[in-house]
């Protein structure tokens, strides 16, 4: 087996990862946006917290899919054409949102930006839950065929595990959200994003541990939990206290790891696999059996480590230039435009009077 293999599968899962902590807090804030913002000027506050960066991480998603297509092209032909159906429904939920976002401001009527906020409402809740039950279905088991074909339905997809995994990270989400914008919002909008976070907060950690619990017992055998399983629990467990301690920042890092740690978790458990065949054992897909030819993931690598830094470091940047707190007042008639003054001209230099020594008189 290429040394590359291995590689790909780690650089994946990294992706899946910082699509899923990056678009995490976008999906809760679009869950929120509408209980945190109690009129129009509340609202597009906390859109705007995401505004600059909403869709920067989505990119995340695209390269993501291209890393799956090219490194791993029968994991890809597997997983896209067995789940067309729900991947088409999560296509619209995706496009949806950014409809809304761009859209909801285009007029001035109140039932326009109701119906968009609707739709965004909806697509925030969806998107989550399928990608969820999507990550679920690789681990628990899908029926697959020895030609590497899935002969199940739309239906097949809906399993217990994968929908209790698709409810889990929504809850993830809209827990990260709620944190992200008691950070990123003032006044009235602030107390109510904590607020949210609390009541979210015990619920979501309860998930997260039988989460951790159902997958430990459908990947292994062992009865210790790995260190990645634990440290989902402890940093879910840790995000409830730092809510109810109100230190924002440190609730949002603590929700940041538990979404990193539940991912990281399938992943970690699938390996080597990367789609079980509920149909015969014999048919799993794995890392060896789906990989690109060593060339290609040669190639790609070189591309990876280039590029991936530059990507890293603009994104980085991107969160530091919009690292300011968002306002309600400055979406209220009359309020003053949130920008940065321009510099004034420079004013001319004064003249400096010269005291006269003394009066000249004028000859006779």
């Amino acid at each position: 087996m290429s040394s590359f293999v291995p590689f790909w599968f780690i650089v994946i899962a990294i992706l899946w990862t910082g699509f899923f902590v990056l678009e995490g807090f976008d999906f809760g804030v679009g869950m929120l946006h509408s209980v945190v913002g109690r009129d129009e000027a509340g609202r597009r506050a906390a859109i705007n917290t995401i505004g600059p960066l909403w869709d920067g991480n989505e990119v995340w998603l695209i390269v993501a899919g291209a890393a799956m297509f090219a490194a791993f092209p029968g994991w890809y032909a597997t997983m896209f054409s067995g789940m067309y159906l729900a991947l088409v429904l999560l296509l619209g939920c995706l496009i949806i949102r950014g409809v809304a976002f761009e859209y909801r401001g285009k007029r001035d009527a109140a039932r326009w930006r109701r119906t968009w906020d609707v739709g965004l409402t909806v697509g925030s809740v969806l998107a989550p839950l399928l990608f969820g039950i999507a990550l679920g279905d690789l681990l628990h088991g899908l029926p697959i065929n020895s030609a590497q074909n899935y002969t199940g339905s739309f239906w097949d997809l809906l399993q217990p595990y994968a929908v209790f995994t698709g409810v889990t990270i929504v809850l993830v989400c809209l827990l990260h959200g709620a944190n992200f914008l008691s950070l990123k919002t003032t006044g009235d909008e602030h107390e109510r994003s904590r607020r949210i976070a609390r009541r979210v907060a015990p619920v979501t950690c309860a998930f997260v541990i039988g989460f951790i619990i159902w997958t430990h017992i459908e990947a292994s055998s062992a009865f210790f939990l790995n260190v990645i399983e634990l440290l989902a629990i402890l940093a879910a467990l840790a995000a409830v206290s730092l809510v109810y301690a109100r230190r924002d920042g440190f609730a949002f890092a603590a929700t940041c790891v538990t979404i990193a740690a539940c991912i990281i978790t399938l992943f970690v458990d699938l390996y080597p696999n990367v789609m079980v065949s509920s149909t015969n054992a014999a048919y799993n897909l794995t890392v060896h059996n789906t990989a690109s030819p060593p060339y290609s993931l040669k190639a790609m690598t070189i591309v990876v480590i280039i590029f991936l830094p530059l990507v890293l470091g603009y994104q980085a940047w991107t969160y530091y230039v919009f690292r300011r707190r968002v306002s309600a007042s400055e979406f209220r008639p009359g309020a003053a435009p949130a920008e940065v003054p321009e510099p004034r001209a420079a004013e001319p230099p004064r003249r400096r009077s010269v005291r006269p020594w003394g009066r000249v008189t004028p000859r006779a």
